[in-house]
């Protein structure tokens, strides 16, 4: 089962070594991992996604919790959270295939970001279920290169019990 967990930490160099050595050494493997600063500079989000159980994901918050550097450490439910991951993938296009794949970014959400008379680079932030669609619907097409960030997410504002995607 997929786990997300959010981790805010103080922005220092070796913070994210030493919570990245806490999954190692406990043979944890991250199926994905974003790092950003938030909106103060002192302070960084680390989302991580991993495939374990709620024993094991609770272990962790507990090690986790125990490092000077983080702030909060929360594991986020799937119904819970707001989650994206950005793609830019450079895909094979000519005359014949630039209206096709120019649909599938329309149907997708997806924005063009580059193009020239042999490929075109496309990005699309989505769902990671999305994303991986939007990667298949282009594999006819031969995708020449793939940049993937792996997911952020934020958990979802709760008003009177019921989840709402938006602050008041």
């Amino acid at each position: 089962m997929k786990q997300t967990i959010s981790v805010l930490v103080e922005n220092q160099a070796g913070v994210l070594n030493r919570i990245t050595g806490l999954f190692s050494r406990r043979a944890f493997n991250i199926d994905s991992l974003a790092v950003g600063v938030t909106d103060d500079p002192t302070i960084s989000r680390i989302t991580i996604i991993v495939d374990s159980g709620n024993s094991v994901v609770e272990q962790v918050e507990k090690q986790l919790n125990k490092l000077i550097e983080v702030i909060k450490v929360r594991t986020l439910e799937e119904n819970s959270l707001i989650g994206r991951e950005l793609m830019i993938l450079k895909v094979n296009a000519n005359n014949k295939t630039r209206q096709d794949i120019m649909t599938i970014c329309e149907i997708m959400g997806a924005k063009v970001d580059d193009i020239s008379t042999t490929s075109m680079t496309l990005e699309l932030s989505d769902t990671p279920e999305r994303v991986d669609l939007f990667e298949s619907l282009l594999r006819p097409f031969s995708i020449l290169e793939v940049a993937r960030t792996g997911m952020i997410a934020l958990q979802k504002i709760f008003h009177s019990g019921i989840p709402s995607v938006c602050a008041a």
